[in-house]
């Protein structure tokens, strides 16, 4: 993933130990529309579930 798009996933879901945002909390915090923030949540999400490793994850998470 690119740096944008771990950014984007640790704070929609919280990975950094705080709570999860909103996309709207995202957008103020990298300077992006609402909109733009959810396309890159969504292409993140989706190269995620693509990856040769994501079989592993899911083993891990459940």
């Amino acid at each position: 993933l690119s740096e944008k798009e771990r950014d984007v996933l640790k704070y929609y879901y919280g990975l950094d130990g705080g709570p999860a945002h909103t996309l709207e909390d995202i957008s103020d915090k990298v300077g992006l529309t609402r909109e733009r923030v959810r396309q890159i949540k969504e292409k993140a999400l989706r190269r995620l579930r693509k990856s040769s490793k994501s079989k592993i994850l899911k083993s891990y998470l459940g």
